[in-house]
């Protein structure tokens, strides 16, 4: 097996790890960064809204309780506080790496200003563009770049995270980290319909849960209200467009937001998705107009949505179009402080593999694309400070493979069961019938077959366990809010625990 040693050894190439990687190279470190796409891939670069951050420092404290009132009381306050803080500094270094955002900001759902700066609807094609640049003109011996290479498992020595197992185009590979930042996405591929892309399929959280480490709020699934669903495939109509003043119909032709929400069309992402999915079983359809902002402005404004559409017949300034919820983004992950570490020493994460205490039990619009800078950076710096003296070889924690055909009916199976309305009854069936066939084999797919497969049983434990409602977990048999606590799993290396606790807990105790 082929052998590299580095001070940091960043897994995921999107905003989060990019920017961790570039942040730690800026200190003078020697980084490698691996990503199991080519750079350009992931989440980010789907991102068409914005990216969120504080207008000038007398907007903090209007974009903290934004943000703390979408995540419906599970916000870690200092969390939300350094982000608030920092954002701001690290949208202007955007800029300096070639980002052109518009003069103005947008305004979007549960923001009480108009705070998105953004490139159009491409913003975070155009984001990631620039960072990948970043990476390319900086790669040399301190900063490796390995695409294609799929995070096996990670090792351990001593309790330490001591690197990660990678299987690459050109063979195994190990990697010997003095610390090791995962930022390799969420689970979105879990449910039959999604936005996110083909590669969410959920591998930090399942190597970090393997090998001991603390996952938080799998729960909290977020569905984008304003989805544009043909064969199963989720085409995202942004949430810039209701934020420029797009409304929602039914198909009586009533604009009903009213019905649900002062803020109307406006009202967090939660909110308006299942008034959505209401009012589909209410009256059928539901439609998302912008025809009386006119066409040539519509098509100017939102060009990546109006040639996303048009192959469907769909055409954006002229048409109502039809528009349901679908899984977009997932707000559990693995359990962090606000510098990213996890309960288990030499490992970290950030962005939306991460569980830090940011989103609470819904994420506002557009803080993640923000939220990926300021903790990729916190989360590189922590583990340059915290880096092993001495590489070790370390343990490899087992990772199984499953047949990814067995994917279809799980997927099935647990968008049914928790989807943006879930019972006991339905949780229990759906856990009843979870099967898990380990198979032999060490190819990506299986690998990442068995990792959705874990993040769903645990997904279903965690919703059974959550006897309330509470943003992006919705329950009929619990329908209003209890007393806040967190869902917190993890496998100590015999069983699988889950304890709620509450909200002001420490949260690396988790380890012990």
């Amino acid at each position: 097996m082929r052998t590299l040693e580095t001070e940091l050894l960043v897994v995921g190439g999107g905003v989060a790890g990019a920017y961790a990687a570039l942040t730690a190279r800026s200190y003078g470190a020697d980084v490698v960064l691996a990503c199991k796409t080519p750079l350009f891939g992931g989440s980010t670069r789907w991102a068409q809204g914005g990216i969120a951050a504080p207008l000038a420092p007398e907007d903090e404290a209007a974009h903290a309780q934004d943000t703390q009132q979408a995540g419906r009381g599970l916000c870690e306050p200092a969390t939300v506080a350094a982000f608030v803080r920092e954002a701001r500094a690290h949208v202007e270094t955007l800029r300096d790496l070639g980002v052109a955002f518009a003069l103005h900001g947008t305004l979007e759902g549960g923001h009480s200003r108009p705070r998105i700066r953004h490139n159009g609807d491409a913003t975070g094609h155009t984001i990631s563009l620039a960072l990948v640049r970043a990476l390319e003109a900086g790669e040399g011996p301190g900063l490796r770049l390995l695409t294609g290479a799929f995070a096996r498992n990670l090792r351990l020595a001593g309790g330490r995270v001591v690197g990660v197992d990678f299987l690459t185009p050109a063979g195994p590979l190990r990697v010997r980290a003095g610390g090791v930042l995962l930022a390799t996405g969420g689970f979105g591929r879990l449910y039959p319909v999604a936005s996110a892309p083909r590669e969410s399929t959920g591998d930090g959280l399942a190597l970090a849960y393997r090998a001991g480490a603390a996952l938080r709020d799998l729960e909290f699934v977020q569905f984008h209200p304003t989805a544009v669903v043909v064969g199963g495939a989720a085409h995202l109509v942004t949430e810039a467009a209701r934020g420029e003043g797009g409304v929602l119909l039914n198909a009586r032709g009533e604009r009903f937001m009213g019905r649900y929400d002062p803020a109307l069309e406006l009202a967090p992402r939660d909110v308006v998705a299942r008034a959505i999915a209401a009012e589909r079983v209410a009256t059928g359809e539901v439609f998302l107009d912008l025809r009386h902002l006119g066409a040539e402005w519509v098509e100017t404004r939102f060009p990546t949505v109006t040639a996303t559409l048009r192959p469907l017949g769909l055409d954006l300034g002229h048409d109502p179009i039809p528009v349901q919820p679908a899984v977009h983004y997932t707000m559990g992950g693995v359990l962090t402080d606000a510098q990213g570490r996890t309960t288990l020493p030499g490992l970290y994460a950030a962005g939306e593999v991460a569980s830090s205490g940011l989103h609470g039990a819904n994420r506002l619009a557009s803080n993640s694309l923000s939220e990926g800078l300021v903790f990729g950076a916190r989360a590189a710096r922590a583990a340059l400070a915290e880096s092993a003296l001495r590489l070790e070889e370390g343990e490899a924690i087992p990772a199984p493979g499953m047949n990814p055909a067995g994917l279809v009916a799980l997927r099935e199976r647990l968008g049914a069961a928790a989807g943006l309305q879930r019972d006991a009854a339905g949780l229990r069936a759906a856990l009843d019938k979870w099967s898990f066939c380990p198979a032999p084999g060490d190819s990506r797919a299986a690998l990442e077959a068995a990792n959705l497969a874990l993040l769903g049983e645990l997904l279903l434990r965690a919703a059974l366990a959550r006897e309330e409602s509470r943003g992006g977990h919705f329950r009929t048999d619990f329908p209003q809010e209890g007393t806040p606590m967190h869902t917190v799993q993890r496998w100590d290396g015999r069983a699988a625990r889950l304890e709620q606790v509450p909200v002001d807990a420490d949260v690396l105790r988790f380890s012990t």
